[in-house]
């Protein structure tokens, strides 16, 4: 599993937990909002990752706009739910690439 794969299933993750009704709003005020600024740093790294593994980036987009906005209540809790969605989606659609060294030349 690449690192950018692993990447996405860990923000989705996180992103689905901050999207439960009540108890992710409750965590992102109880944090003092921080919650929301880790995310963003996560979905920043996650974006540079696929980017240097040419992997999709639409996931990590979606993120940083959900971490922007994520502070209005209903709208955040619908876009943390549509980042998990996305993100998990990107994870579970993405390939692989196996880099294997070409055949040894015997000289």
């Amino acid at each position: 599993m690449s690192l950018s794969r692993l990447m996405k299933f860990v923000t989705g993750i996180m992103e689905g937990c901050l999207g439960i009704p009540v108890l992710g709003g409750a965590f992102v005020i109880f944090t003092g909002y921080n919650a929301l600024w880790v995310m963003l740093l996560l979905h920043l790294v996650t974006l540079l990752i696929s980017h240097k593994g040419n992997a999709g980036r639409l996931g990590s987009v979606v993120g940083i706009v959900t971490s922007c906005i994520g502070m209005i209540p209903v709208l955040g809790m619908i876009m943390h739910i549509i980042s998990a969605i996305v993100l998990l989606l990107s994870a579970l659609t993405q390939q692989d690439r196996i880099v294997r060294p070409g055949p040894r030349r015997v000289r």
